[in-house]
């Protein structure tokens, strides 16, 4: 094993403080320039209620309360994710994934944060 570099002292390196937050999202919720963020969504049809599951590093789990068939899911968790979001519905969009559990969503006129704050939080109802 290499012995560590003596060149910066701890003073220079770069530690967030309490007043700053960084910058560690799940990497299934990405910006897409100019103001628009793509979530990955794992999309659990047929279930009893629509709710999130869970949000990890690959995607984020959501139960939807529509069978998988002529795109009633699909219409479903848009609808889902726009309330949780509370943006308007045409702002929410399918990226890619319609005949797939695992899907793109695509959220304009949103910020990274705004988007992880809202499904932190529902998912924790």
């Amino acid at each position: 094993m290499a012995p560590a570099k003596k060149g910066k002292s701890k003073a220079e390196a770069k530690v967030p403080t309490s007043s700053e937050k960084p910058d560690n999202f799940p990497s299934c919720i990405r910006c897409m320039p100019p103001s628009s963020v793509a979530v990955t969504i794992h999309a659990k049809p047929g279930s009893k209620s629509a709710s999130i599951t869970d949000i990890s590093d690959e995607a984020v789990g959501v139960q939807i309360d529509a069978p998988a068939r002529d795109g009633e899911a699909n219409a479903a968790l848009l609808d889902y994710i726009s309330s949780v979001l509370g943006v308007k519905r045409r702002q929410v969009s399918l990226g890619t994934g319609s005949k797939s559990r695992d899907k793109k969503v695509i959220v304009e006129d949103v910020t990274q944060q705004y988007v992880f704050d809202a499904l932190e939080k529902a998912s924790k109802q």
